[in-house]
């Protein structure tokens, strides 16, 4: 068995310690990290499993599999979290003990040039998480109706003139196809507010990135199969970076559900939860950890564990 050290110029994990407390691990246990990336949680769980303890990593990225550490316990699956429960079927999984998420994105993929996550970076408007798939922001920005951007942008940027921001877009475009992030910013900014341009354009690229790789859609799908893969008393640790993904888990830990309904056993009318909330309210960075990481900013960790069904 051999553990190599994880890439951490690739990403810095955010709250790795209270990960690692959250998820309570037991040293034969089976674990998942939804969000393999550079490795830094994934290198932290192996620390505290024995030979016997085993790691399922996801990642769509190709560029993570370069983080993947030669290690006998660990099963890299190169695909979307989404798929969680059939992957783990096909491993022959029947439950694990922990699940961890760091949603968003990586710091090597907003650093890396070619990717377009990044407002500071001259590129082409990308934003693909996984680069074998076939929509691009670049596609959305020259393609979608002034009606389909102002909804991403008002739904998953939150942008108040989210309208007249798409207008303005489907109306440069007519006179010259938007390639690049710089020349799509310059458009942005005629929208954006005088002291406070860098700010709405995250959210612009927020939205656009959360429609490229279908992030909510994807975020709900495992979320709600997180109740059937989990063994009783396994936890449940997410990290998450925005109001959206965030008011998901708390509904899903709340109610048992990502619509945030509480439903109720049709024969008896019990409610029926799946989770019991440990972190009671979200837990943040310090303020020595966001000087340190300032991705860590806006992270929102909450931990839940399940209950006996």
């Amino acid at each position: 068995m051999i553990m190599e050290t994880a890439n951490s110029t690739y990403h810095t994990p955010v709250l790795l310690n209270q990960c690692i407390e959250g998820l309570a691990i037991k040293e034969n246990g089976t674990y998942v990290d939804i969000t393999f990336g550079g490795g830094g949680h994934s290198k932290e769980i192996l620390h505290h499993l024995s030979n016997k303890g085993r790691l399922i990593a996801f990642d769509q990225d190709a560029d993570a599999l370069a983080n993947v550490p030669s290690d006998d316990r660990v099963i890299f699956i190169p695909n979307n979290f989404r798929f969680i429960k059939n992957y783990l079927k096909l491993n022959k999984i029947q439950g694990v003990d922990g699940i961890l998420g760091d949603l968003g994105v990586s710091s090597f993929q907003f650093d890396e040039h070619s990717r377009g996550f990044s407002i500071r970076l001259d590129s082409e408007l990308d934003m693909r998480m996984n680069q074998k798939g076939s929509q691009t922001a670049r596609k959305i920005v020259n393609t979608y109706s002034v009606e389909a951007l102002t909804k991403i942008f008002r739904s998953y940027g939150e942008i108040d003139n989210a309208f007249r921001l798409a207008y303005i877009i489907v109306e440069q475009r007519l006179n010259n196809e938007i390639v690049s992030t710089f020349q799509f910013n310059e458009i942005v900014k005629a929208c954006a507010p005088k002291f406070d341009t860098n700010k709405y354009l995250a959210k612009v690229y927020q939205a656009l990135r959360i429609e490229v790789n279908e992030e909510m859609a994807a975020l709900t799908e495992f979320l709600n199969q997180t109740h059937q893969v989990l063994n009783t008393q396994g936890r449940l640790v997410i990290i998450s970076y925005h109001s959206l993904e965030d008011r998901l888990v708390k509904n899903l830990i709340k109610t048992g559900n990502t619509e945030g309904k509480l439903e109720k056993d049709f024969i008896y009318g019990n409610e029926k939860k799946y989770f019991n909330n440990i972190s009671h309210k979200p837990i943040t960075a310090s303020v020595k950890e966001i000087e340190r990481n300032p991705r860590s900013r806006s992270a929102k960790l909450r931990i839940a564990e399940k209950l006996e069904l």
